[in-house]
């Protein structure tokens, strides 16, 4: 987690939540910023106290925050998270309030503190948010009373979090080319791939124990898509044929199916597929009910990936598993001989 992402978190709900007429954001772009069209978000919190650490007390203000940082759908429908999702988002927004808490109080354990001009930066970069002076001095008067000093302190402390994560969490998070290459070498099976092919299709589905007159009817379908889709010379004019003619739920990604290995694909369409060159059209094709139209978009061979050809996914895969790990053991160290209490 970097600043900006603790930032995020600290300034999301702002002037909304003290019923001010300007749009709710964050301090470097991670959120709309004010004038942009945003709408601010409607719901409101209270500083009931909702967690205790260590005796410093947060607030429902301070998780209606973190709520937002983790949903920040909620700020383009007036601030409200669907139900389904509201305790699952509340659960993890108390624990990620509950972990920077005590992130901060290690951080001052530590005397760590915050160069000058890395906070000037900070500030600056958190007024360029605003369109105009006045947006951001109604921002200070509503979320900090117009105190500056408040404000400061806020970015403060998201600086410090920050930093001491850096410390003990994403400087030793690195991962080297050695050590992608060695998990690359030690797990061979995660790289090689069956012989597999790409298609779209247009599909005709008629009822479920249709009629023999149904099944006359989506096969006359059928042949009318085929004459439209015969002459078709790319998979994005296939493709919107598809989004318009197709009965399949494929309809909505233009027809197109992720690349599947031989024994995935139906026998009747692996048959054409067989004889097929990229960018053929097949004529209908039937499967138990349904008719088909299909274009071959690429035919890959079985083969191993070439470490260059994962390399910068898998560093990325190795660096945020990493990452988390240092996270999660973070986490319980400082839980240890903390008292953490929620209401």
């Amino acid at each position: 987690m970097n600043n900006k992402t603790l930032l995020c978190g600290i300034f999301l709900l702002g002037p909304a939540m003290a019923g001010a007429q300007v749009a709710s954001h964050a301090p470097t772009g991670l959120s709309p910023a004010p004038g942009n069209g945003a709408a601010a978000p409607m719901v409101t919190a209270t500083d009931k106290p909702v967690a205790m650490v260590n005796g410093s007390v947060l607030t429902g203000v301070d998780l209606l925050r973190e709520e937002y940082a983790i949903f920040p759908y909620a700020r383009q429908h007036n601030g409200a998270i669907p139900q389904e999702l509201a305790q699952q988002i509340r659960d993890g927004a108390m624990k990620m309030m509950v972990f920077e808490e005590l992130v901060y109080q290690e951080a001052l354990r530590r005397h760590m503190t915050v160069a000058p001009a890395k906070m000037a930066r900070a500030e600056a970069q958190f007024r360029k948010q605003f369109g105009s002076p006045d947006e951001y001095n109604a921002f200070v008067q509503s979320e900090f009373h117009g105190s500056q000093q408040a404000l400061q302190e806020k970015i403060r402390r998201s600086l410090l979090i920050d930093a001491l994560l850096q410390s003990e969490v994403e400087s030793k998070s690195v991962v080297t080319f050695a050590e992608a290459h060695a998990y690359y070498a030690k797990n061979p099976a995660k790289y090689t791939h069956p012989e597999s092919f790409t298609f779209q299709t247009i599909s005709v589905l008629p009822p479920e124990h249709a009629t023999p007159d149904q099944l006359k009817e989506g096969r006359k379908r059928a042949e009318d898509d085929l004459r439209q889709a015969k002459p078709t010379k790319t998979a994005e004019a296939f493709g919107l044929l598809a989004e318009k003619l197709s009965d399949d739920d494929y309809r909505v990604v233009m027809g197109e199916h992720k690349p599947l290995a031989v024994d995935q694909i139906a026998p009747p369409v692996l048959k054409w597929i067989r004889a097929a060159k990229i960018g053929d059209v097949s004529d209908v094709i039937q499967i138990d009910q349904a008719y088909t139209i299909v274009r071959l978009n690429a035919h890959t061979l079985a083969g191993e990936a070439k470490f260059q050809d994962v390399r910068a996914g898998l560093e990325k895969q190795l660096h945020e598993a990493r990452r988390n790990q240092l996270r999660a053991a973070l986490d319980s160290k400082l839980r240890q001989n903390a008292k953490v209490q929620e209401f």
